[in-house]
């Protein structure tokens, strides 16, 4: 009698345990079916802050046997993503940017070189097409505006005429040019890369005496998004 009473009573647990796996199988479905419903956020506001790096160069350079090497920067600061619609929308960011160069040349006959740091304030106005939630391919203008300049010369001979006539460049503050790139969005990380063009040169004026040249960049960011 003992053994069936076990017997019986082990049969019940193992139907209860059945019971109990099939109810959270089915309440992780209902779970799961309803996030997916809710996770596609292409019609939703967002706003957010981003920070990376930016590898720049020149892709236009004219005078004094001019070569330029690439040099790193930092990038970061906000962004807007407003819905038009599900596959697009317009992402307009402002951000801190370091471009620069390690530029090497010759001026009045004597060589030269330099590291040159350029920090920007960016302003892309961006074009969103959101095939998917986890990706939106972005393209746009970009306006810039030059806040600071910082070189670090090193100088053959008449290095007070050359470095005179560096320092009293006409050198161009506002300046427009081209982004295009990609986010990858995992809910609230977005990592996103870009590539960028002034169509600008430098100067305010093609009659310097140095380097004149037009920035190209590519940028890596990680953004949190609310």
């Amino acid at each position: 009698m003992h053994l069936c009473v076990v017997k019986i009573n082990s049969q019940l647990k193992t139907k209860k345990m059945k019971k109990s796996l099939i109810i959270i199988g089915l309440m992780y479905f209902s779970l799961g079916t309803s996030v997916q419903a809710q996770d596609d956020s292409r019609e939703d506001l967002s706003f957010g802050v981003k920070a990376g790096l930016n590898y720049s160069n020149v892709w236009d350079e004219q005078g004094q046997d001019f070569a330029a090497d690439a040099k790193v920067g930092f990038a970061g600061g906000l962004f807007l993503g407003i819905p038009i619609g599900k596959f697009l929308g317009f992402q307009p960011e402002v951000l801190i940017s370091q471009k620069g160069l390690q530029g090497s040349g010759t001026l009045y006959g004597s060589p030269y070189s330099f590291t040159r740091t350029t920090t920007y304030v960016d302003v892309p106005l961006q074009l969103q097409v959101k095939p998917a939630d986890f990706l939106t391919i972005v393209v746009g203008p970009q306006y810039s505006y030059l806040m600071s300049e910082r070189n670090v010369y090193t100088w053959g001979a008449n290095s007070s005429v050359q470095e005179e006539d560096f320092e009293n460049d006409n050198i161009r503050k506002n300046i427009f040019g081209v982004v295009a790139g990609g986010d990858i969005n995992l809910q609230h990380i977005v990592l996103s890369g870009r590539m960028g063009w002034d169509l600008q040169t430098n100067h305010g004026d093609g009659s310097s005496s140095t380097p004149r040249y037009k920035n190209k960049w590519v940028q890596f960011t990680v953004g949190f998004k609310i």
